[in-house]
């Protein structure tokens, strides 16, 4: 299911070939093979990882073509600036692949190389994909902290995807599989809507002690209160991981999901959102997910999915700085 990443994606302007200044992320991505890793990747570098699925969506009865998202979002990075120096490293370490039906499978070896990333101390960027990523960003988080780390699972997202996996598991069961499975879970999910969940999934919540916002109190009275239950959740939990599903994103910003939001979050409060996140010392790992190529308008949300990704990348490395 593992491919090694791709150079021809990496490309766009070059301004210099000298200045790094100047330089973008596709004139410093190195490639390396998770399969015969060469151990050159050093503390302040951080690994891309796609996971090319959108079984869980099919199953959820979502709109396909999330399983583009990956590469769409890797050529979107590829155009950013990369200010940092000579000493940070930034690696394309492939993607995994969902064949056929094999969700679980899939899952299981995206946790296998999550663990792998950071056990050789790099962070692990994880881009979906439909939101089924993120079982296997846990998998793989869970793996490497070992059982009895406190973890705290905090997602930015419109929807709890707290649904029933009696049938199979989806892109809407994810954080009722860990919290049914994991006593040392705790999950914080920011930018719920009402219109988003039925009332039983707001009970489901309430019964696995879940912490949640809804967007509309970000929208009304800012982040002020936001930024406080992050931190209260944080201190609770020994290690954190992100993910950020875009269709938390308003619409107008980011059309090309499964589940569009107009009454979403604007990318400025997302933006916020997961700088409070991963400007944090305990959170160790990000994933986005849900970008959908197919449905996109002119690479828009694939554009916005790139620049929050750099926007973590910038804070996880500020921390190193500190």
């Amino acid at each position: 299911m593992y491919s090694q990443g791709r150079k021809d994606q990496w490309i766009g302007r070059i301004d210099s070939l000298e200045d790094r200044k100047s330089f973008r992320y596709h004139q410093v991505i190195k490639m390396e093979n998770l399969l015969t890793p060469s151990g050159k990747t050093q503390i302040s570098s951080y690994g891309l990882i796609g996971f090319e699925s959108e079984e869980g969506v099919r199953r959820n009865n979502g709109r396909l073509g999330a399983k583009e998202g990956p590469n769409a979002i890797k050529k979107a990075v590829a155009k950013l600036p990369f200010p940092y120096d000579v000493d940070t490293n930034i690696y394309d370490f492939g993607n995994v692949a969902c064949d056929s039906e094999q969700l679980e499978e899939a899952q299981v070896e995206l946790g296998d190389f999550v663990s792998l990333i950071l056990n050789k101390k790099s962070t692990p960027i994880i881009l979906g994909g439909g939101h089924e990523t993120l079982y296997g960003h846990y998998l793989g988080v869970r793996k490497s902290i070992g059982k009895q780390k406190k973890l705290g699972i905090i997602n930015i997202d419109a929807h709890f995807d707290l649904r029933s996996y009696d049938e199979a598991p989806s892109s809407g069961t994810m954080f009722k599989q860990i919290l049914d499975q994991d006593e040392n879970a705790n999950y914080l999910c920011l930018g719920i809507q009402k219109q988003g969940n039925t009332a039983s999934l707001f009970e489901t919540a309430s019964k696995l002690g879940v912490t949640y916002i809804l967007e509309e109190t970000i929208h009304a009275e800012g982040l002020n209160q936001t930024k406080q239950v992050i931190n209260n959740f944080i201190k609770e939990c020994d290690v954190c991981l992100l993910t950020l599903c875009m269709d938390a994103v308003n619409s107008a910003y980011a059309p090309g999901v499964s589940a569009p939001s107009p009454f979403g979050l604007t990318p400025f409060e997302v933006r916020e959102l997961v700088r409070l996140v991963t400007n944090n010392d305990k959170t160790i790992s990000f994933d986005i997910s849900e970008v959908n190529p197919s449905l996109d308008r002119d690479g828009q949300t694939a554009a916005v999915a790139a620049q929050l990704v750099s926007e973590a990348i910038s804070a996880f490395h500020r921390r190193t700085k500190r």
